[in-house]
C-alpha cells in the first residue's frame, strides 16, 4: 500500500498548491489507511507534512507579493497559543479507551479518526458551495472582524493540535469574508499560517513521541513536489473551480471513515 500512499502524498502538495487548502485534511487519512499508521501518531506526522509542504509553497506566493504578514500574525498568533495548548495538555486528557458500551469499545484512535472524519464533512460542505468563499459579508466595524478573525484563528489552532489539519478550509473564508483580502493573496496568506500552526504544533509535542524520520522525511519530500507543481497550476488555472469536485471527494473519504470506524 506504501506505493498508493506516495502517489496520494503528490496529491496533498498539489491542493495546497493549487486552493490553498484541503491537501491537509487527506494526510491523516493517508497515513492511517495507506502507510497503517497508529492515527495518534498519524496527527503528529500530519502537523509535520503539512507544516514543512506549505512552508515551501507560500515562498511562490511570497515573491509574487500575496502574503500578508499582518493578516498572518493577527490570525496565526491564536492558532499558534490553541495549538500549543491543544497538544500539550488536552490531548492527553484523553483516555485509551473513550467509551465502552457491551461489545464495543470507542478507543482514542478510533475517537481521533471519527473526530476528523467530521471535520472532513464540515470541510467537504464548504468546498462544494461554490460562493461561500466569494461572498463579503457585511460587519459593522473592522475591529469587529479583526476579532472575529482572531477568535476563528483559535478554533483553526484547537483543531490544528487535535487532528492534525492545517484548516485552510476555515482559514481562506475568514481572510476573504472578515478581513477582505483578495483571494490569491487569502491562499498565499494560509499557506503562512498553516505552515506556522502546523510547524508549531510538531515540535511542541515531538519529545513525546517516537519518530521515524526516514518515512516522515519520504513523504514530506513528495508532498513538497506536489505543492511545487500546485503553485505552479495555480498561475493557469482557477483552483476555486476545482474545489467543489474536491469537496465531493473529500465527502465520500469522510463517510467512509465513519463507516469503517464504527461497523468494521
Amino acid at each position: 500500500m506504501d506505493i498508493f500512499g506516495y502517489i496520494a502524498s503528490v496529491f496533498i502538495g498539489i491542493s495546497l498548491g493549487l486552493i490553498g487548502g484541503g491537501g491537509s485534511i487527506l494526510t491523516v487519512p493517508v497515513l492511517v489507511y495507506l502507510f497503517g499508521i497508529d492515527a495518534f501518531l498519524a496527527t503528529e506526522y500530519s502537523l509535520f507534512i503539512v507544516g514543512i509542504s506549505s512552508l515551501v509553497g507560500s515562498f511562490s506566493y511570497f515573491k509574487k507579493g500575496l502574503v500578508d504578514l499582518k493578516t498572518a500574525f493577527i490570525f496565526g498568533v491564536p492558532s499558534i497559543v490553541s495549538i500549543f495548548l491543544t497538544r500539550n495538555f488536552l490531548l492527553p486528557l484523553i483516555p485509551d479507551e473513550v467509551f465502552i458500551m457491551r461489545n464495543f469499545v470507542l478507543t482514542k484512535n478510533i475517537f481521533l479518526l471519527l473526530v476528523f472524519a467530521v471535520l472532513m464533512i464540515i470541510a467537504s460542505y464548504k468546498m462544494i458551495q461554490k460562493k461561500a468563499e466569494l461572498k463579503i459579508e457585511k460587519v459593522p466595524s473592522q475591529n469587529n472582524n479583526i476579532l472575529l478573525a482572531a477568535g476563528e484563528g483559535s478554533v483553526v489552532g484547537i483543531l490544528t493540535g487535535l487532528v492534525g489539519a492545517g484548516g485552510g478550509f476555515m482559514i481562506i473564508p475568514a481572510l476573504v469574508n472578515l478581513l477582505k483580502i483578495p483571494m490569491k493573496a487569502a491562499i498565499g496568506t494560509s499557506l503562512v499560517i498553516i505552515s506556522l500552526n502546523s510547524l508549531v504544533g510538531f515540535f511542541s509535542s515531538i519529545d513525546h513521541i517516537r519518530i521515524e524520520w526516514s518515512l516522515l522525511g519520504r513523504i514530506s519530500a513528495i508532498a513538497i513536489i506536489g505543492i511545487i507543481i500546485g503553485s505552479q497550476l495555480s498561475n493557469k488555472m482557477d483552483g476555486k473551480k476545482l474545489k467543489p469536485a474536491f469537496g465531493w471527494f473529500i465527502l465520500v473519504m469522510g463517510i467512509y471513515i465513519v463507516i469503517k470506524e464504527l461497523f468494521f
